[in-house]
């Protein structure tokens, strides 16, 4: 079981999640239960440090070692409160940090993957039926110092703990009551799905989805985890299981739409069309960290130079710009321009394997609602499009209603 930051953000609910607990262990299941720090929590240690490192009037970036104990210490306390409080409702209960756990990470502190959980006493103490409350987010790095997994990493820990003990299934209970097959907020009439194949989850983390942090995806697909997102505040609802894609039997063309408005695009103009030029482009934007997503390339009217269109993040956008400048004798554009007034629309459906046009639907949708299309990606079950930003809950509500996802 793990709970979000909202789940856990006061004593109340603290005392609640630790009901939650109880009907678990009341039910005969021997229960690890993953915890975020209390919400806000993390963003005023984070300030925190910040201002720390501020002293003498530099303004300097904290040391990531450092930075790492202070922030990890938000799911210390939590875990520690929910395992005193579960105690005292007669339920025998220990937290466990990161680092006794232990789950042992990479020793890139801020941002550090998972490369195993040996939980061995921990587990001996779940199967001698007591509760194991781990603190999430958190874990150990090469030299016993304490690591941070980056935001959203409790869920993270809560998959990589599960696949650690063998457990039968990861629970994750936020402030959601499941995934719905869009944003409901946009689309009132979005359902929430029963099942969804971890195929498809990770695309719609990856693409704009909110509801689970993309490593953890990855993780319980690759060890194969059932893991099911449910709410907190209605528990007996539902919620959505991901799985095999074998374990679904209706498989709809497609299952979401997601969308991102957390876009920029970068064009290079009159770039030299010849081997090895993108590999000039794209070496200085990995060096510099730029996660690259969307590419295309036009085709050169005169085989002499072409155009070359990327996206990033808006928070990357300076620095691939910075890149760019820096290695401009070496790429030899003509001219750069780039702008964050665009928004990536992605339909998923691991359907889309065995039922053609489904592209083609998404195309003539969007151009009957007079919106352009600037970039185009696909994989074997997504189609993601770039547009104008002033368009996107347009085109989410269209695409939502023109693949049937609409509920009845």
């Amino acid at each position: 079981m793990k709970f979000g930051g909202t789940s856990v953000a006061d004593i109340e609910r603290i005392r609640h999640v630790a009901t939650l607990v109880k009907r678990e262990v009341e039910r005969g299941n021997k229960v690890a239960v993953v915890v975020s720090a209390m919400a806000g929590e993390t963003n005023k240690l984070v300030a925190w440090t910040n201002d720390a490192a501020k002293a003498e009037g530099a303004n300097q970036v904290p040391d990531q070692r450092e930075y790492d104990v202070v922030v990890a210490a938000g799911e210390q306390i939590t875990s520690g409160l929910l395992a005193i409080t579960l105690n005292a409702m007669g339920i025998k209960a220990r937290s466990w940090l990161g680092w006794q756990v232990p789950i042992n990470t990479s020793a890139v502190h801020g941002s550090a993957r998972i490369e195993g959980v040996p939980a061995t006493d921990m587990q001996k103490a779940i199967e001698g039926g007591e509760v194991a409350v781990v603190a999430g987010f958190q874990g150990v790095a090469p030299g016993t110092r304490i690591s941070t997994l980056g935001r959203g990493g409790s869920d993270t820990s809560a998959v990589a703990v599960a696949a650690g003990i063998n457990a039968a299934r990861c629970d994750i209970y936020t402030d959601v009551d499941g995934v719905y097959t869009t944003d409901p907020r946009i689309v009132p009439k979005a359902r929430r799905l029963e099942k969804i194949a971890y195929e498809e989850m990770l695309e719609m983390a990856s693409l704009g989805a909110k509801v689970l942090q993309t490593r953890s995806v990855e993780i319980a697909m690759l060890h194969r985890v059932q893991t099911r997102v449910l709410s907190t505040f209605t528990p007996d609802v539902g919620g959505t299981l991901l799985c095999d894609e074998e374990d679904i039997v209706e498989k709809k063309p497609v299952t979401g739409i997601a969308y991102s408005r957390d876009e920029a695009k970068i064009t290079l103009h009159k770039v030299p069309d010849k081997p090895g030029v993108s590999a000039a482009i794209f070496g200085p934007l990995a060096d510099a960290g730029v996660n690259v997503d969307m590419i295309v390339q036009n085709v050169s009217e005169d085989g002499e130079t072409t155009d070359l269109t990327f996206t990033c993040t808006r928070g990357e956008l300076t620095r691939a710009l910075a890149a760019i400048e820096t290695h401009a004798k070496q790429i030899r554009y003509r001219a750069v321009t780039h702008t964050s007034d665009v928004a990536k629309v992605s339909i998923i459906g691991i359907g889309m394997r065995a039922h053609p046009g489904v592209a083609q639907l998404m195309f003539r949708t969007l151009a009957e609602k007079g919106i352009n299309i600037e970039v185009i990606s696909t994989s074997e079950i997504k189609v993601s499009v770039l547009i104008a930003e002033e368009y996107v809950e347009l085109a989410v509500r269209a695409l939502h209603s023109a693949y049937e996802l609409d509920a009845a």
